[in-house]
């Protein structure tokens, strides 16, 4: 076969440098952030540990939420100065006290929420276009309040983790050891999940053993994935 001239080789150089950008955009454009959700105690923790075991990366909100509020984020001042009695000694802040500060109190959850949500935000959509760069074709965000806080409406889908509400009660009780009465305070400050599955794309019922919601998780990956 004869050799390409100088100048076809040039444009043919040029043809596949174009080709290959073009693919790069695609990948782009063809990356989806799903959000995961679900009620205190359903075990979307559960789900997410799961989905990152089949590949897929999952941004944890929770994590966020932490380092947003580290001492010398703007975040730590204004919830010090909103709330001084949850600082503790060294600086940091004393969650637990925070939480039964904030479910007893919708305005100052609502507050809290105003404060951490936007920086929370910011830092979750840094890391979805890191992965979107990477060119990855999917990634979880995982957050409790998703719904509450209208971000799926700027993601591709929304899986919702459910339990019944006993499990709930129960998984609460051992986790945070806190009563009966405090569990179910806690479930009842958040909305309720039937309004969160209205909102949902998919649904994992994470009420069975573990090995039934592995199933269930990887059955939607492979369909997230087109497989």
């Amino acid at each position: 076969m004869a050799s390409l001239s100088p100048l076809c080789s040039q444009q043919y150089a040029a043809v596949r440098v174009a080709a290959a950008s073009t693919q790069r955009r695609y990948n782009r454009e063809m990356f989806r952030l799903v959000g995961l959700t679900g009620g205190i105690g359903t075990g979307k923790s559960t789900v997410a540990r799961m989905i990152r075991e089949l590949g897929v990366p999952v941004i944890d909100a929770d994590l966020l939420a932490r380092q947003v509020v580290e001492p010398g984020q703007p975040a730590h001042a204004e919830i010090a100065a909103a709330w001084p009695e949850v600082i503790e000694q060294g600086g940091g802040i004393d969650r637990k006290k925070l939480a039964e500060r904030i479910f007893a109190d919708p305005a100052s959850r609502a507050r809290l929420e105003a404060i951490t949500h936007p920086r929370i935000t910011e830092r979750a959509l840094a890391q979805a276009d890191e992965f979107r760069r990477q060119g990855l074709p999917l990634a979880f965000l995982e957050a409790a309040l998703l719904v509450e806080a209208g971000l799926h409406r700027r993601l591709d889908g929304l899986v919702l983790v459910v339990a019944s509400e006993e499990q709930q009660v129960s998984r609460v009780m051992a986790r945070e050891g806190c009563s009966r009465s405090q569990a179910l305070a806690r479930l009842q400050a958040q909305l309720p999940l039937e309004e969160k599955r209205r909102a949902a794309t998919d649904v994992v019922d994470n009420s069975g053993d573990e090995a039934t919601t592995r199933r269930q998780v990887e059955a939607l990956v492979r369909k997230l994935r087109g497989q």
